[in-house]
């Protein structure tokens, strides 16, 4: 099995230009932003970007692509003009990915701002409850992503994801990253074989590994159990490349997508650069 590998990639001309990139690269698995990721809405996508980007894709070599929301977007915002806002932004967000074809919406389940974190897992899982109910149908997932626990970001402990899951109505549509950096982070030791193992345990035990739809590789400018989400080229953090060694060698996790978000130019030249020390660890 070939390993599913790529990156984020970017769409300044329109989604279509992502895959043209993907092509370039070599790219079999990306992320993309389908708008302006630092504003709440956009403009509608016209029938031209959605048909030119379906069907690039099907004659592409990319076999993954996932979408990520908007930065902006609290679902468990404490004010309630926020907390709507993010809302209607998050069904737009799925609408978009919807239209393309996109299986999967990747967000940052939110920040509590200080109401605790049992209510902000109640008030997210009742934000996709919403989000799902208006999208009723829909083939796109919401993609829940492991975080640092920065701040007071929630969904830096699997027992939290785990909690907004059981919550959800609709649970076939909800599946799982992990951010290698946000959990290691978190406190999850990626670096150490018998820890690593232990993490995936952990994992599979409380969310399932059924539920893991793609990983997100970045290594970490900070130390294990920071709570500081700083992603760092692969092998030059604290994750380095021993806890990489068991990623790209761990036959469980094989087949999900794995996908860079480490820093880079427009040219996407450190994306390569990554994935080349990333093919490097895997064992014969």
């Amino acid at each position: 099995m070939k390993h599913l590998l790529g990156a984020h990639t970017f769409v300044s001309g329109g989604p279509a230009s992502a895959i043209d990139t993907a092509e370039k690269l070599g790219f079999t698995a990306i992320q993309i932003f389908t708008k302006n990721n630092n504003q709440y809405f956009a403009r509608d996508l016209n029938e031209k970007e959605i048909t030119d980007f379906k069907n690039k894709l099907s004659q592409s070599i990319v076999k993954f692509v996932v979408s990520h929301d908007s930065y902006l977007i609290n679902l468990c915002a404490k004010d309630p003009e926020s907390l709507q806002k993010s809302r209607t932004s998050f069904i737009k967000e799925l609408e978009r990915c919807e239209q393309l074809g996109i299986p999967q919406l990747n967000f940052h389940p939110g920040a509590h701002t200080g109401q605790g974190e049992d209510e902000g897992i109640k008030i997210i899982a009742e934000s996709l409850n919403y989000a799902h109910e208006k999208t009723n149908g829909y083939k796109t997932k919401s993609m829940l992503e492991a975080t640092a626990g920065q701040g007071t970001a929630l969904g830096y402990k699997f027992e939290q994801l785990r909690k907004i899951i059981d919550l959800v109505d609709e649970k076939d549509r909800m599946t799982v990253c992990i951010d290698t950096c946000h959990i290691f982070a978190a406190g999850y030791n990626l670096k150490d074989p018998k820890e690593y193992k232990k993490v995936i345990k952990e994992f599979d035990d409380i969310i399932g590994l059924d539920r893991l739809q793609c990983i997100h590789m970045n290594d970490s400018k900070k130390d294990l159990g920071s709570r500081v989400d700083r992603h760092e080229h692969i092998g030059k953090g604290f994750i380095g490349k021993e806890g990489f060694t068991n990623i790209m060698n761990d036959k469980k996790i094989e087949k999900v997508p794995k996908v860079l978000e480490t820093p880079k130019e427009k040219d996407q030249k450190e994306d390569l650069e990554n994935i080349k020390v990333l093919l490097s660890l895997v064992k014969k």
